[in-house]
């Protein structure tokens, strides 16, 4: 009964956050626009590269969703102590009667859904735009990596949560640095051999490098769940190893911050 109880209790914050985007809507759906402009003009990189565009279009589309859906499951569990400060109810929700996991539990449910969701739909109008075939790609081995490699960001997500606690004022903004060197390092619009000899050893250390590796070979080259095993199972270690590791790092901010009576600050 207890576990049930607390599985209602994520539930409940997972629609927590559905409600804010039902009471924020106009700032989704330009959220969500530009996700798709984004997306379509780095397409029209390949289409301008003119022999073999098509390839090269795939190749761009598939990076630019990919980080599209990891960067949002990162950013919303990363940015949910900005969304607490910013709504005001940030003490409430770390003096209920719940377990943390239960309240970060339902913010990765919530993240992942979400995502999920805004990549189907800039999909479909990416597929439309640019009458894209997917005929040899492989969607099912394409949807086991994405389901694998959310277990990673979340767990970063969960360790770049605690900064907004550390710090109301930066902590936000440290997020997004965080972000962008990821971005910069895991070869999302490009090889990784394109990155100066000093920084590509940097990649080996980020989760998007190997989703993004995997990924590419169901998509473009139809590789099978079976083929992409070694790298499947590398995703659910790395994840299995960041999930504890996030919740750690968590747990001990969110006792600095009690401590020091930063959660009484709305930032």
């Amino acid at each position: 009964m207890k576990l049930t109880r607390e599985l209602r209790a994520s539930m409940a914050f997972a629609q927590r956050q559905y409600n804010l985007i039902k009471r924020y809507w106009s700032w989704e759906v330009v959220f969500l626009f530009y996700s798709i402009i984004n997306t379509l003009t780095i397409g029209l990189i390949g289409v301008q590269a003119g022999e073999n565009s098509g390839e090269l279009i795939l190749y761009l589309v598939v990076g630019a969703l990919l980080w599209g859906f990891l960067s949002v499951v990162f950013h919303e569990v990363g940015e949910s102590v900005s969304w607490e400060r910013w709504e005001g109810t940030i003490e409430y929700t770390f003096m209920a009667p719940i377990h943390r996991l239960t309240h970060l539990g339902g913010m990765c449910l919530y993240a992942i859904g979400y995502g999920a969701i805004r990549t189907i739909i800039v999909l479909i109008a990416v597929a439309l735009f640019f009458d894209l075939s997917l005929t040899g790609a492989n969607l099912l081995t394409g949807l086991a990596v994405l389901v694998v490699s959310s277990l990673s960001f979340i767990g970063m997500g969960l360790m770049a949560a605690v900064l907004p606690l550390l710090s109301p004022e930066k902590g936000s903004q440290a997020t997004h640095i965080i972000q962008g060197f990821i971005l910069l390092i895991s070869g999302v619009y490009y090889e990784i051999e394109a990155l100066p000899a000093w920084m590509q050893p940097l990649s080996r250390f980020s989760p998007a490098t190997y989703t993004l590796r995997a990924a590419r070979a169901a998509l473009l080259d139809g590789a099978s769940i079976s083929q992409l095993a070694p790298e499947l199972l590398r995703l659910a270690l790395i994840g299995i190893l960041l999930i504890p590791l996030g919740l750690f790092i968590f747990s001990l901010g969110e006792r600095y911050a009690m401590r020091t009576g930063k959660l009484k600050r709305n930032g």
